[in-house]
């Protein structure tokens, strides 16, 4: 595994053949079948190509030494934003509320119902956290900006 295409590891294939037409344009010849390309962008010192071939763009990335170090130490994860409080995105009647003191959330976890504009919507969590304090109860009424829920 010495490859990532469009970001999944891939192995290499023997017995494949390129044959650059110009700088720009080539052709790939594998298992008896020809293969149209382009060379849509060159990233080589940072060892990544972006190529159309048969009028698919790949993203292409040459596996690194470091790569596997970075994934052992968990570099290669997305930081998550730690949050402290949740206000309304928009003013609306609280329906249900869907988590408690103590609870831990993550990003994208549901928090609470509101009603506006005589539509429900789940609103999710934009970090994590865990939470504090709910400052509000179902039936409330509250406005936009109006801090709901507090995180530790």
């Amino acid at each position: 595994m010495n490859w990532f295409f469009d970001q999944k590891p891939t192995l290499s294939s023997e017995g494949a053949s390129v044959t650059w037409d110009d700088s720009r344009f080539f052709t790939i010849t594998f298992e008896g079948r020809r293969y149209h390309g382009e060379l849509l962008s060159d990233l080589s010192e940072d060892k990544q190509l972006v190529l159309k071939i048969n009028h698919r763009v790949f993203h292409v990335r040459k596996k690194h030494e470091l790569d596997e170090l970075i994934h052992r130490l968990g570099l290669d994860k997305p930081k998550a934003r730690k949050i402290k409080s949740f206000a309304a995105p928009m003013p609306g009647r609280v329906i249900q509320i869907l988590v408690k003191p103590g609870d831990e959330v993550l990003e994208g976890s549901p928090l609470l119902t509101l009603e506006a504009m005589k539509m429900e919507n789940t609103l999710k969590s934009t970090g994590v956290g865990v939470v504090k304090s709910i400052l509000i109860s179902d039936g409330a009424v509250v406005d936009k900006g109006s801090v709901l829920i507090e995180f530790e």
